[in-house]
């Protein structure tokens, strides 16, 4: 099972688990090879599906132990068998909090955010209320979808009351599951008239759902590295979302993004990380900065992934440091964070295309 004593665990949700979903796979086999390649000054004890086997025999600092069923039911036998881990898994059915709760409560040394910080964060509710008056956010309201339909009047009151704050504006607001990734199942409402019950195809009865006012202006993230005391920002990075009246989809990113309001992006992402107990290694904070001059926020944050996101496959090609080997060893004082050119990555088909341009 381990390899030596100071080895680390590591392992990528979907690649140890078996998917066989192309268009998930592309982007989770990037995410993992770009982390195995920070880590070749490491032993690794690498979890992954046996289907794997071939490929991941190159790495000289890797033991493999090749598994047939899921990730999780892997850690609930094995993971006390670890001292350290480093992993990558998203939000989806709780897995990314369900993992790190399975490893914290086998004592297992994490380079990754605390459970609590997952569960806080993976919730966009929650998260909202842990940095109200904290950051600029854009007006929140959660909701349940109930079996009778009284949402829909629900969500048409909120709307009303909304609008009558600013009348002369024309009200947009997103509809969004409290816990979701790669803007899935977000739902655009230009015109409350056009709100019908079709939503509970998307949301259905017993959903918990966020309604928000829409922003308009351009997606953005920001990368950072931390411990659980202090964020450095790495970096500013455009999103390509395809955003329809009825669905939301992250298609990639541009790293890194020139903006006049790079800077007061990177604090608020930087406090609203330091606000958040737990919070440590690799983070990404989604936010937009406004198209609205007058307004008086340039920028806004709509939510924080405590984990590994995307962008990540992007600065593992530009970053002057090695990112994961500094979040282990809790160097972030005085790391150069200079980019060296700019990179683009976009999901096509099956594929997750990377390239310097």
């Amino acid at each position: 099972m381990p390899s030596t004593t100071d080895s680390i665990l590591v392992f990528e949700y979907f690649t140890a688990s078996g998917e066989t979903d192309k268009s998930i796979i592309s982007e989770a086999e990037a995410l993992l090879f770009s982390l195995l390649d920070d880590l070749k000054d490491f032993n690794i004890d690498l979890v992954i599906n046996k289907s794997y086997k071939t490929v991941v025999e190159k790495y000289h600092n890797v033991n493999p132990i090749l598994i047939e069923g899921d990730i999780i039911s892997f850690l609930k036998s094995n993971a006390s068998k670890f001292d350290k881990a480093i992993f990558i898994a998203a939000e989806n059915n709780n897995n990314l909090y369900n993992i790190t709760k399975i490893l914290e409560e086998n004592n297992v040394e994490l380079y990754n955010s605390s459970s609590e910080a997952c569960l806080l964060t993976s919730d966009k509710s929650l998260s909202y209320e842990a940095l109200y008056d904290i950051v600029p956010q854009p007006r929140s309201f959660k909701m349940k979808i109930d079996s009778k339909g009284y949402w829909k009047r629900a969500i048409e009151n909120l709307y009303k009351k909304w609008q009558s704050e600013d009348p002369l504006t024309p009200l947009k607001i997103v509809i969004k599951p409290l816990i979701g990734v790669d803007c899935e199942n977000i739902v655009v409402v230009e015109n409350i008239g056009d709100l019908s019950y079709d939503l509970e195809e998307i949301f259905t009865p017993g959903s918990r759902i966020l309604i928000q006012e829409f922003i308009d202006g351009i997606d953005v993230s920001v990368s950072l590295i931390g411990n659980e005391k202090k964020a450095v920002p790495i970096s500013l990075n455009k999103q390509f979302i395809n955003l329809s009246d009825d669905n939301g989809t992250y298609v990639g990113g541009m790293i890194p993004f020139e903006n006049k309001y790079r800077d007061e992006a990177f604090k608020i992402a930087s406090r609203a990380y330091e606000s958040i107990e737990g919070l440590k290694g690799f983070v990404g904070v989604d936010l937009i900065i406004n198209n609205d001059e007058k307004d008086v926020y340039p920028v806004y944050l709509l939510e924080i992934n405590s984990r590994f996101t995307t962008p990540y496959v992007g600065l593992k090609k530009i970053a002057n440091f090695n990112i994961v080997k500094t979040i282990i060893d809790e160097n972030i004082d005085n790391i150069d964070v200079s980019l060296d050119g700019k990179v683009e990555f976009k999901k096509s088909g099956d594929n997750l295309e990377i390239r310097r341009i």
